[in-house]
């Protein structure tokens, strides 16, 4: 899933200055880096701690906090699917093609899963809400539980689109919940925008192609703080929350332009155009920059300087962009003032964050890959996490280098792993897995 970053040494503070676990699906500073390191070489015989098996279908990230891990799901109850769609089915944009389901969709048990770190125990799991969803997914990318969760350590919340957002105790007990109705996604391709936290706020994106909006919550009551209308159709990319010049701004990549929000009142700070069709990708931002992305149609990547309101759309706050290698789909990860993008075809680049030069730009891997899942960062290790099956370890730095190949057989990778105490946590179709 997705996009952006900003500049050098203020991210090497950053990582010694987070909190504890892998808490968002971008890790503890939302750019994709782990702090400490993590596994180089494993197999299906070698260093996999443990697996646990996962119901249902969800293309979610897992997040960490403690002893626990947490994944959302959605599983089939069995019951008579909803009546067939008059729309007929439409090709898909993606890239390998295929078709929206314009078919009966199955009732799913939309469900909060919590596995124990050390031996993957499924400790409790909560059903969440029972719903006949009103739209399908991507036939092979989606699912109904693809909004990754989210925690503090002291909540964890499950984003479901348009089957509610939901905050449990980590222990799984349900403090509330909350329906915002149904979203109508481009193509019937499913939900999966994820949300953010700071301090008592959570923040949701809600872009869809009837009304748009994004919204602040009490996190502990589910009480609505704000509401902003947005102009704009479907979007996968979610909200990151960050801070320049005492003010902390919700940042929004969205079709066509990227937005910055007050973070107290919802008020549009700034906008700039560029961006194309389908956003995934996530924004990151730090040390006055944010980088947003695009890889569809119109494919464009911006470096966004900080601190000005207004529409930015043309001037010189646009510090550079890029058109080459971009990412459809997998977010960047910025370390040491390098910004990594990795596009769904398995080509990777490698750019100067303050200014855009590239140090290598869509290098090859050792074979053909595709990819859905987002690169994880750790000690100068990036993890590229394939739909093969493959999990490829690149060294971080200005040269090209490959540090070993990890197989696990009969996996294909969607979600994006964790890394916590130098372990790694892979989510496959139907398992977790603990790479030790």
């Amino acid at each position: 899933m997705r996009n952006l970053f900003i500049l050098a040494f203020p991210v090497l503070l950053l990582a010694a200055e987070g909190p504890d676990g892998w808490p968002r699906w971008r890790g503890p500073n939302d750019n994709g880096m782990a702090r400490g390191d993590a596994p180089l070489h494993w197999s299906d015989t070698e260093h996999i701690a443990w697996k646990a098996p996962v119901p249902g279908r969800g293309h979610s990230s897992p997040v960490v906090w403690g002893d626990r891990i947490f994944v959302t799901t959605a599983v089939p109850t069995g019951n008579a699917p909803a009546p067939v769609s008059d729309a007929p089915a439409q090709p898909s944009p993606g890239r390998r093609g295929g078709f929206r389901s314009s078919g009966p969709q199955a009732e799913q048990k939309l469900m909060l899963l919590c596995f124990d770190r050390k031996s993957g125990k499924l400790l409790w799991e909560k059903v969440a809400c029972v719903s006949t969803p009103h739209e399908g997914y991507h036939p092979r990318y989606g699912s109904f539980a693809s909004n990754s969760p989210i925690t503090d350590g002291k909540h964890v919340i499950a984003f479901f689109g348009s089957r509610g957002v939901y905050c449990y105790t980590l222990d799984g007990q349900l403090v509330w919940e909350k329906d915002f109705g149904k979203l109508r996604m481009f193509n019937g391709f499913g939900e999966g925008a994820w949300p953010a936290l700071d301090g008592n706020r959570l923040v949701l994106v809600l872009d869809q192609e009837d009304e748009s909006f994004l919204v602040a919550l009490d996190k502990s009551t589910g009480r609505e703080l704000w509401r902003t209308p947005r102009q704009g159709n479907t979007n996968w990319s979610g909200p990151v929350i960050t801070s320049h010049g005492g003010r902390k701004q919700v940042i929004v990549s969205a079709t066509k332009k990227a937005c910055g929000y007050d973070l107290e009142t919802g008020k549009l700070l700034w906008e700039a155009a560029g961006l194309g069709q389908n956003t995934i990708p996530a924004p990151v931002a730090a040390d006055g920059m944010v980088f947003v992305m695009s890889g569809f149609r119109n494919p464009n990547l911006m470096a966004i300087r900080l601190g000005r309101e207004g529409d930015l759309t043309g001037t010189d706050a646009i510090v550079w962009q890029n058109q080459r290698g971009n990412s459809y789909t997998p977010s960047p990860v910025l370390y040491d003032g390098k910004l990594y993008v990795l596009a769904d075809n398995g080509m990777l680049s490698c750019f100067d964050a303050k200014t855009g030069k590239p140090y290598y730009q869509q290098e090859r891997l050792p074979k053909p890959y595709n990819f859905k899942a987002s690169p994880v960062g750790a000690n100068g290790k990036l993890y590229l996490t394939s739909e093969d099956g493959d999990v490829i370890v690149v060294r971080m730095g200005e040269k090209f280098e490959v540090l070993a190949t990890n197989r696990l057989e009969g996996q294909m990778f969607i979600g994006t792993p964790a890394i916590l105490d130098g372990e790694i946590y892979l989510r496959g179709q139907n398992t977790l897995f603990c790479v030790r």
